[in-house]
């Protein structure tokens, strides 16, 4: 049986420590349970240290375990919790250092001024304190409130940490659909669950963050940026009440999103090849983008950055799928735009308006409905970035044509007319695709001339080394 210890970068100097400990420990079960001997037929069991994640260091490296055919990977530090497609995985979260009792002090002397219910949220390293907070948070409560104002508080609770692979392409929608009768709603984020009853809504709540401004409290801000939030730093043992910096940047996220309405091209990056329903996500973005009249490309680079995306310049906007923790990247030093798959659909869904609510979670997006995307194509779309009314070109329709077998060349063709038709009252935008980029370049690459004429003969070159070929004259 192999196992597979996947660390992040700054948890690789505790990976030998851990891993010795682990032998010694198997070691004794191994004796105290066979009384020295291995006659039973049970597998000895091989550990193996992963680093280096092929993709985000908070979701299981699949990839990487399936180099030494692992049978399951125990994942320690951060995580997304994200559910796996392929393989079982156990999450070791970690004991980050905090105080309790000031951390309840801090949260009931803040929320017994705002008269709002209470909703604790926080990252998965101090889930083992949470019972503890429980605890001091009702002592603070009897002290600051009277049996009348009682503060109410709710707590979210974290995921278990043994996570099995997710059967089929679908993730397991945790949220559930709500009906009339239904007495409670769930939510998840970041591997934490929680209820609310159905007559009360999320924004009338205070969120209290316990942890530290990493990728999974900016997950939390996003998704719920109508809510007050704060934030209860355990390191420095102070309150953070500013989070404009987070919700500041919806504005430039909208912005891609108009941005992305005016591509011709977009390539989608795979950012996982773990996180169960992936590969249903990328097919149904694919289908999305080749409704909304665009050509899609699919693009596997691994971590993306701004080197290795532009070797495609072709492509005027990147839509990226990855966990909820990774898939939002700040795309300023990039050539192209790059957005989350709920930034596409909002995008390449005609008519689609965006009212603020913001999700990165896979389950919330993978049932979305795409069909519409077609709809009303023939119609021109005004662009912000244009100034004007622009048409599309519906791809579809050009892959049905079948003239000489060619439908890219006939469908180029087109395009090319499209833009050298002036008497259209319209601003057009001219469709591409590879191909025709290509050809629209001054440099395609090296250009060898072949003009029918017979190889010539080999040349037996020189022998010997660098410092002193043998057909070289030394000094004495």
């Amino acid at each position: 049986m192999n196992v597979n210890c996947q660390f992040p970068d700054e948890l690789l100097k505790d990976s030998t420590r851990v891993v010795r400990v682990l032998r010694d420990k198997l070691q004794r079960l191994e004796e105290y349970s066979d009384g020295g001997s291995r006659d039973d037929g049970r597998k000895k069991v091989g550990l193996y240290v992963m680093a280096d994640a092929t993709y985000g260091s908070c979701c299981v490296d699949e990839v990487g375990a399936a180099h030494i055919n692992a049978d399951c990977v125990v994942h320690y530090g951060h995580t997304c919790l994200s559910p796996t497609s392929t393989i079982p995985a156990y999450f070791v979260f970690g004991k980050a250092s905090v105080s309790v009792s000031d951390c309840a002090e801090k949260i009931c002397t803040f929320a017994s001024c705002r008269g709002k219910p209470v909703l604790v949220l926080f990252g998965l390293e101090y889930a083992y304190a949470m019972h503890d907070l429980k605890e001091a948070l009702e002592d603070e409560t009897s002290k600051v409130s009277s049996s009348a104002s009682r503060l109410q508080i709710f707590y979210a609770v974290a995921l278990p940490p043994a996570v099995e692979p997710v059967k089929g392409e679908r993730t397991p929608d945790l949220q559930g659909e709500l009906g009339d009768t239904e007495i409670q709603k769930s939510y998840s984020i970041g591997g934490l669950k929680w209820s609310l009853s159905h007559d009360q809504r999320i924004e009338d709540y205070l969120v209290f963050w316990i942890g530290s401004d990493n990728s999974a409290f900016a997950n939390t801000v996003l998704t719920f940026n109508a809510c007050e939030i704060v934030r209860y730093d355990a390191t420095e043992k102070c309150l953070t009440t500013d989070v404009s910096q987070k919700t500041r940047i919806l504005k430039r996220r909208y912005y891609l999103v108009e941005k992305a309405k005016d591509a011709n091209i977009v390539g989608i990056v795979v950012g996982t090849l773990g996180v169960a329903g992936y590969l249903h996500m990328i097919n149904q973005i694919k289908d999305l983008v080749t409704k909304a009249g665009k050509k899609p490309y699919m693009l596997v680079v691994g971590r993306p950055n701004p080197a290795k995306l532009a070797n495609f310049p072709e492509c005027d906007v990147f839509v990226y799928v990855s966990c909820a923790q990774t898939t939002l990247l700040d795309s300023k030093e990039f050539m192209a735009p790059v957005i989350t798959p709920f930034e596409a659909i909002l995008a390449f869904t005609r008519g689609s308006q965006w009212t603020g609510e913001y999700t990165m979670e896979f389950r919330d997006l993978i049932n979305m409905a795409s069909s519409e995307a077609q709809s009303n194509l023939a119609e021109p779309r005004y662009s912000f970035f244009e100034g004007g009314y622009v048409d599309e070109i519906d791809h579809e329709e050009n892959g049905d044509d079948s003239e000489e077998g060619l439908p890219l060349a006939v469908a180029t063709e087109k395009a090319l007319r499209l833009r050298d038709d002036n008497t259209n009252p319209h601003t057009k935008i001219v469709p591409k695709s590879g191909p025709e980029f290509l050809a629209m370049r001054s440099y395609q690459g090296l250009d060898i001339n072949y003009d029918g004429s017979s190889p010539k003969p080999l040349l037996i070159g020189r022998t010997g080394r660098a410092a002193g070929y043998e057909d070289e004259k030394h000094g004495v």
